[in-house]
């Protein structure tokens, strides 16, 4: 599996998970992910957060949900 499509699992993971929770929490959480994501020079933060923060944060605006949720179904489908 090369590096990419792991990024793309773990953001499709993520994208799931987070679409369990409640808005508000998940537009926190989004905001959390990306200020650590600026901060991904650090040990154990990373610039992985960034991608992340910003999907959470998408799903709680519906345009932008929608096209995640397919972009997530679409990335998950076996090829």
């Amino acid at each position: 599996m090369t590096l990419k499509q792991k990024l793309i699992d773990m953001l499709r993971r993520g994208i799931e998970r987070g679409n369990r929770l409640p808005r508000g929490i998940r537009s926190l959480i989004g905001i959390a992910l990306m200020i650590g994501g600026v901060l991904g020079f650090l040990p154990i933060l990373g610039f992985w957060m960034l991608p992340l923060g910003a999907a959470f944060i998408a799903l709680d605006i519906p345009p932008l949900r929608r096209h995640l949720l397919d972009w997530a179904t679409r990335k998950s489908a076996p090829h």
